[in-house]
């Protein structure tokens, strides 16, 4: 359905493909991967024809409709979410549009002489549209962006209101819901709570068109594709299965491959010993020869190129003393809307508590008390009750506004050097190297860097020196595949205490030995980490149907 045949692309000097091929039929879900900057979305843009690679083709099946999403939403203010939805239906929205338009026409009275074709012109297309399942479109829009963490009041509102991530939410929806014989979904998983990943996931899963996808979440990619497309020094390779079966398949093709080079290094030092040690015998001449001709032959294999992965390894944090937070209680409420009303909770020593809950649960809430206990200015306070710090806690509080705090016109070492003054520069560029900033990357000045380089910047200043307390609001927002792993290592190692939310699986299994679940009906909380509850409750999820 859709192929890339011999295609090479070069952005300026940088070459991205030399004659690079794959292929994505009907029903297969392909999961693109490949380092930052090896070309993922410029594939995308290929497919959609909105780039034309430098040579070689790219082929899609005549009349094949194709979905793209990607991070750039565009513009959509104006008009409500549910009417944006509609939009991307083809020919339905533009019946809706004129539908509308032709009640408000109806609705004024100075187009009362033209009311008969208003009315004639009105019943057309209403005939047409219902013709087409249009009156369906909008619940099925609607049962979209519910999926996607919608409430009908934010389905109703309007779109140019919205934070950026509901908007990326309501242009894949978009996508979504024109059901397209093809979808290209740019890091869909970006933005997404809990909840919205586990619908989306099964959405995904019952999609029989063609699926070719990005995503930094690995539970996500695992369950969805059914083969792995990776960008490999300007080639396109395949493999069967899903992320975890591809990992295993190219660590042991990494395997082979270097023993097959050692083999034949082996044997080339073993001939080029022999040449060097009878060249200057005329008794050997022949021998010398015939081996110096089948060296110029031999075809050399290449070794396999080394990703370098660089581990972060804590210092150990000072001790705290065994309550580390305690809430008695404590009441919040915004407003009309009480989040929390008596709430008794107590964290010890060593204790890694994730946070579960449905939007609006309180979970960002709760550790923004937890940070108020500290500094009013960055948290919050309970309205009534208390939130106390035990003995000797050092707490590091990561949320998604810590990134504001970084002066844009320090470079990042200069970032590293301001807060750390008595390190030296090559352990602070370890520590940039560690966090994904190699090279030139660390004279990047705060101003340009993304969201994601923001937030890995941060979690390097606060983990570099660390607290024995860490209180994390979505640490892995924007972070790849391999930084997560990274983190998760670290982290895993890390012996002080945790409270932290994150709508990463991965995450969760491998760092919580607690479960603080939050629910209209109050604060249940589970000994062991997340695997157990969710064997325990059925659910990944507050409120979702059991896992299967």
């Amino acid at each position: 359905m859709i192929r890339l045949d011999s295609i090479s692309k070069q952005h300026g000097h940088q070459i991205l493909f030399i004659d690079a091929s794959m292929a994505v039929q009907k029903g297969e879900k392909v999961g693109l991967v490949g380092p930052n900057g090896a070309g993922k979305s410029t594939i995308f843009r290929m497919i959609a024809g909105q780039e034309q690679p430098d040579d070689g083709r790219v082929l899609v099946d005549a009349g094949m409709t194709i979905g793209y999403f990607s991070q750039d939403v565009g513009e959509m203010s104006g008009q409500s979410a549910v009417s944006a939805v509609m939009d991307g239906a083809g020919p339905l929205s533009a019946l809706a549009a004129e539908m509308a338009t032709l009640e408000a026409a109806m609705a004024d009275p100075a187009n009362a002489d033209d009311m008969e074709n208003l009315a004639t012109r009105y019943g057309d297309v209403q005939g047409r549209f219902q013709e087409l399942g249009g009156y369906a479109l909008e619940d099925r829009a609607r049962e979209v962006l519910a999926g996607l963490s919608f409430s009908a009041e934010r389905m109703d509102g309007d779109v140019g209101l919205l934070s950026g991530g509901w908007k990326m939410r309501v242009a894949l929806a978009r996508i979504l819901l024109m059901q397209p014989d093809g979808m290209l979904l740019d890091e869909p998983s970006n933005h997404l709570d809990l909840e919205s990943l586990i619908w989306l996931e099964d959405f995904l899963k019952r999609y029989d068109g063609a699926l070719l996808m990005t995503s930094h979440d690995r539970e996500f990619m695992n369950r969805i594709v059914n083969k792995i497309a990776e960008i490999d020094g300007g080639s396109l390779i395949s493999y069967s299965g899903n992320f975890d079966f591809y990992e295993q398949q190219r660590a042991l093709s990494e395997q082979q491959r270097q023993a097959q080079f050692e083999r034949q290094q082996a044997m080339l030092a073993k001939e080029i010993k022999f040449i060097e040690r009878f060249k200057a015998r005329a008794s050997h001449a022949a021998q010398v020869q015939s081996r110096v001709k089948k060296l110029e032959k031999i075809e050399r294999v290449e070794p396999p190129r080394r990703r370098e992965v660089i581990q972060f390894d804590f210092r150990t944090p000072p001790r705290s003393g065994d309550d580390v937070v305690n809430f008695r209680n404590v009441r919040k409420a915004y407003g009309t809307h009480t989040i929390y009303a008596d709430l008794d909770f107590l964290v010890r020593r060593r204790e890694r508590w994730c946070i579960l809950g449905v939007n609006g649960a309180g979970k960002s809430t709760l550790l923004k008390l937890v940070a108020g206990a500290l500094d009013s200015e960055f948290g919050t306070l309970p309205d009534q009750g208390t939130v106390k710090l035990g003995a000797n806690v050092r707490m590091g509080y990561f949320a998604q506004h810590s990134m504001d705090l970084l002066d844009g016109e320090e470079t990042v070492f200069e970032t590293l050097d301001s807060a750390f003054p008595n390190a030296g520069q090559g352990t602070l560029r370890t520590l940039a190297g560690c966090f994904g900033f190699s090279g030139d990357d660390v004279e990047k000045p705060c101003r340009v860097l993304s969201g994601g380089e923001k937030a890995r910047l941060v979690m390097a200043k606060m983990l570099y020196d660390p607290p024995n307390f860490l209180v994390l609001d979505e640490p892995t927002n924007h972070l790849d595949m391999a930084t997560k792993e990274m983190l998760v290592v670290a982290l895993a190692n890390f012996e002080g205490t945790m409270l932290f939310v994150s709508h990463d699986r991965h995450f969760l299994s491998r760092l919580s030995n607690r479960v603080l679940e939050l629910t209209p009906e109050g604060l249940h909380q589970y000994g062991g980490g997340y695997t157990e509850y969710v064997a325990r409750t059925g659910h990944e999820a507050p409120g979702l149907h059991p896992a299967g």
